[in-house]
């Protein structure tokens, strides 16, 4: 049997390798969606990766995680800081939720530093640049198996 763990990216991540690079660094998100498949691959996993600039398929995705998933990763950008509806999705679907960020949000602006997703997740994992990815895989992988 397939174990298939979405990977769901927020708002402005598409940007990645244009946007700010010293505090993202130059990887696009097609970049690291690869270093995601390659992990998974390795470890027996599928993955689904997806984009959104809308908080209303990062919801919908969730759901449809619920069926079609043994867990998620999540970089929810923005939505991070915003989102009772976000947080209120992982609450309602009974997989794992991983919340991932590239850069640290703690040792950034103060708005960063509260996550509306974070009470409703599995763990967060945060400021080791584009292998924040990887590590949230294998948390998911770990719990998962």
């Amino acid at each position: 049997m397939t174990r298939t763990i979405f990977v769901l990216n927020g708002p402005n991540l598409n940007m990645l390798g244009k946007r700010e690079p010293g505090i993202y660094g130059g990887k696009t998100l097609s970049d690291i969606e690869a270093e995601c498949r390659q992990f998974a691959e390795a470890q027996g996993v599928t993955i689904d990766f997806r984009q959104s600039n809308h908080e209303g398929d990062l919801v919908d995705w969730l759901h449809e995680a619920s069926d079609k998933a043994v867990g998620v990763a999540i970089n929810a950008g923005a939505y991070t800081h915003t989102s009772v509806a976000l947080h209120d999705a992982i609450r309602a679907i009974s997989v794992p939720v991983v919340e991932l960020h590239i850069s640290n949000v703690h040792a950034r602006e103060e708005f960063r530093h509260k996550s509306m997703i974070a009470p409703a997740v599995k763990g967060v994992i945060c400021g080791f640049g584009p292998y924040s990815y990887i590590l949230a895989l294998q948390a998911l992988d770990n719990l998962t198996r």
